[in-house]
């Protein structure tokens, strides 16, 4: 504040200057605003920064004219600003390339941070006025351009303003995007980017480090409002969800404190913070208060790299801390320039900075300033430094043309300029600086995006430094524009781990994300693909649904070809099916042996040995025909298996139905005048035989014919395997087979039944009646099984059903004759044989 109010009092009037003046032709308003720092020139730059950080006022009591407002807080960084710009226009005024005769000269004003002295400041470098020593007064000329100011919410004031007179305002600091607009702020241009690139540049990165979980905090103002506007859009375009959004006024001290509990109390871990550096102060400090450490900061280019922000309280909160910057200050010989000025005109007891120890005793009333002793120590992070730098440098150029001015010779100095010809020329300006950046402006008046990310470290020695780890240049091509080096940063908390920011865990493959009811997309629940559906991605949306053959395996991360299941010879059902049906057929051919090796004896003959010997051949076929039923399906077994089977079974149920009919024509025979048996001898037999043979031939031949049997794979029953079967083709084919073989068989029964109390020795239609009750009990329950069962089930039950309507023909009706033969051979006569007739005759 002391040296500020040297330069005021170098710098102003005389305090009795200020009262009312009165002169012939006007009259001077008390207390005019007086600049700060001001230098004559053939041309006249103003400029406004806050050299205070604040301002006080004294109660108002409503009975006496209000006090000035009394500047309070000073603020270093705005004061380099102002040196930076009189350097360059000392520069410029001593160029022979730019400008040449002509001077410019400044205006600067300081607003202290201040709404209302921003205000009056932009009012008198519109109206400024000049005393004349005759008492007279005349209107002094209006300034060309404002340079500044450094924060967006005063420059917009500022530009509104002005803007009706068409005075240009260049700022070197102001981003907020809500000035890109050209129909609202035609005269506004600044030498920085807009906001609306370094905040999707902060989408970016969050993105590139896997945060989905942030939380938001932004000035209560143009700057911050704006800027983290365009951040929440982009961030929900990119999936990234922010758990809470908080802005305040640095002068609201209840929301400062409500920010600072939402922060401490959200699960976010990561925070993108928007704001001024005089808001970011005020926010640590309250941080550190509520002793709210460990989270990682993400800022912006208005703090991440203030210097004054590296105090003792915010050691534990910003160390980590990653954001945007300007590149640093790179004006050659001005950290010299603005050290020398600042001793020689704030102290001048002083000669040099080196002799400061040797001569302070002498200077004890600078005391105030001391603390100011290693004023050019960090003079490089004046990052802004470069914009003003060339902001100063893009008015020289403007000028230049306007003034039809050459190089080493002269301009046209009596050219009266006017602002809005100044507005026209910026827009065409286009150059490289002495600092080697191309200075030009696009159709929102603002330059291109460059952005430098720096992380929060500790050096060497133990100090803060801003240490580079990549940049954003949004001119570069798309997926150039923004590189990191991630192995170079420290973390929150001086760690090396990356934190980690997340609403929920991932989801691994083989589950899918469901969103959480009320809450961001962010938040969700990991649920398990269903069967048949997997995801073999992280952070899966949706499963995607195997295709028709294949299905999902257990861990729902991978789609396998589903299990093809049919009947095999291997597992443990074929095996006891072909052990049975080979049994079976075994069983049958010994009888047939034994037959045929008793095929003299009375029992053997007595029951027609031909058909029976065509019976158990039957039999055997039927037993050997189960076995087609297993194994892999194929064209030619599906066609076979039916076909055997229907066949056979005609041929087995022909047999018995001839020995039905035979034994009844026998009983016939021995009634008195009987000549029956020669209509029903062995050619008839065999020939009812054949002729009810060829009919279920012929019924699968045309079921061949017209739609015959084929492998066919059934996904539909279970969705995790494929059933591989034999397709009936035509169900009628199907269902004539079975129902022809049960037509015979129930006429066998019929007649069976009919002979069943006929003499035992010539009869067996007891036996016979028996073995197709039985048969007939196998295949009428047969079908409900046939058609509830699944997959291999089906074939086991037909296979069962052969099998067991096979033995009971075979046991029923030859294990008495095998008894007989085997166990009471003194029963196999022709005496034996005639006795019970007679006894039935009588």
């Amino acid at each position: 504040m002391v040296v500020v109010g040297l330069w005021y009092e170098q710098a102003s009037v005389k305090d009795e200057e200020r009262s009312l003046v009165k002169g012939e032709n006007c009259q001077i308003l008390e207390n005019p605003e007086y600049p700060l720092l001001s230098k004559d020139g053939d041309v006249i730059i103003g400029a406004i920064f806050s050299m205070h950080d604040g301002t006080q006022m004294e109660s108002l009591t409503y009975t006496e004219k209000p006090q000035p407002l009394i500047c309070i807080g000073f603020n270093l960084s705005e004061f380099r600003f102002a040196q930076t710009m009189i350097f360059a226009i000392d520069e410029i005024n001593r160029s022979n390339s730019l400008l040449p005769n002509i001077s410019i000269g400044y205006r600067i004003y300081d607003n202290c941070l201040s709404r209302l002295l921003s205000m009056k400041a932009a009012m008198a470098l519109i109206n400024g006025v000049e005393i004349k020593a005759d008492g007279d007064c005349s209107g002094q000329a209006v300034v060309q351009v404002i340079i500044g100011e450094s924060e967006s919410s005063p420059t917009i004031a500022l530009t509104r303003t002005t803007g009706p007179f068409k005075i240009p305002v260049v700022s070197h600091a102001a981003t907020c995007e809500c000035l890109s607009g050209r129909k609202e702020y035609p005269s506004f241009f600044r030498t920085i980017a807009s906001d609306y690139y370094q905040s999707r540049a902060l989408v970016y990165l969050v993105k590139q480090f896997g945060w989905s979980w942030v939380g938001a905090v932004n000035s209560d103002n143009d700057y911050g409002n704006n800027g983290m506007a365009i951040f929440l859009n982009a961030a929900k375009e990119e999936g990234i969800c922010v758990e809470y959004s908080e802005k305040f006024d640095r002068s609201d001290t209840a929301k400062i404190i409500k920010v600072a509990d939402v922060i401490r109390k959200g699960t976010a871990k990561v925070i993108v913070i928007f704001l001024a550096h005089f808001d970011m102060k005020v926010l640590i400090s309250q941080l550190s208060l509520k002793n709210v450490t460990g989270y990682q900061l993400i800022g912006v280019e208005g703090w991440i790299t203030a210097v004054n922000l590296i105090t003792p309280e915010s050691y534990n909160i910003l160390p980590g801390s990653i954001g945007f910057a300007l590149g640093k200050l790179k004006i050659g010989g001005f950290a010299n320039y603005a050290a020398n000025e600042f001793w020689h005109s704030a102290i001048p007891c002083l000669q040099t900075e080196e002799n400061f120890t040797q001569t302070k005793n002498n200077c004890s009333k600078y005391k105030d300033i001391f603390q100011f002793q290693n004023y050019n120590k960090d003079i490089s992070e004046l990052r802004c430094g470069n914009n003003l730098y060339n902001a100063v440098y893009a008015v020289a150029h403007s000028l230049h043309s306007l003034l039809k001015c050459k190089e080493n010779q002269s301009c046209e100095k009596d050219k009266i300029i006017q602002p809005w010809q100044v507005v026209e020329s910026l827009k065409r300006v286009n150059f490289t600086s002495k600092l080697g950046d191309r200075v030009w402006f696009d159709s929102t008046g603002a330059t291109a995006a460059n952005y430098d990310v720096v992380n929060w470290q500790r050096g060497p020695s133990g100090q803060v430094e801003f240490k580079v780890v990549g940049y954003y240049d949004a001119s570069l091509p798309s997926g150039q524009q923004f590189v990191l080096n991630p192995e170079n940063i420290v973390w929150a908390g001086e760690k090396r781990e990356k934190p980690r920011s997340v609403c929920s865990e991932s989801c691994p493959p083989g589950t899918r994300k469901a969103a959480q009811k009320g809450r961001p997309v962010c938040c969700y629940d990991c649920i398990p693909c269903a069967e048949g559906a997997i995801s073999n991605e992280t952070d899966s949306n949706n499963c995607e649904q195997c295709p028709g053959e294949f299905w999902s395996n257990a861990e729902r991360d991978k789609c396998v070809l589903k299990v093809i299941e049919f009947l095999s010879f291997t597992e443990v059902m074929g095996i006891v099916l072909v052990v049975f049906s080979l049994v079976g057929a075994a069983l049958t051919v010994l009888v047939a042996i034994l037959f045929l090796i008793e095929k003299d004896t009375p029992i053997v003959k007595a029951n027609n040995s031909e058909l029976s010997f065509l019976l158990l051949f039957s039999l055997t076929l039927c037993f050997l025909c189960s076995l087609t039923f297993i194994g892999r399906p194929s064209q030619w077994s599906c066609m076979l298996r039916h076909t055997a089977f229907g066949i056979t079974f005609v041929l087995c149920i022909s047999c018995v139905l001839g020995k039905t009919v035979v034994v009844l024509m026998a009983f016939r025979a021995t009634l008195p005048g009987s000549n029956v048996m020669k209509w029903f001898g062995p050619p008839q037999q065999r020939l009812s035989v054949l002729v009810f043979t060829l009919i279920q031939v012929l019924i699968c031949v045309l079921w061949l014919i017209v739609s015959p049997p084929f492998p066919y794979k059934n996904m539909n029953y279970y969705k995790e395997k494929i059933i591989l079967e034999c397709n009936l083709g035509s169900a009628i084919g199907f269902w004539a087979v079975l129902g022809y073989i049960g037509v015979l068989a129930f006429l066998c029964f019929v007649l069976a039944f009919l002979a069943r109390n006929l003499p035992d020795n010539f009869n067996e239609a007891k036996f016979i009646t028996f073995s197709i009750l039985i048969f007939c009990a196998v295949w009428i329950t047969f079908i409900p099984a046939y058609v509830s069962s699944p997959g291999k089930f089906t074939v086991a039950v037909e296979i069962f059903a052969i099998l067991a309507s096979s033995f009971a023909l075979l046991f029923c009706i030859f294990t008495p004759k095998c008894y007989i033969i085997l166990f009471k051979p003194e029963l196999n006569t022709k005496k034996n044989m005639m006795v019970k007739l007679a006894s039935k005759s009588l």
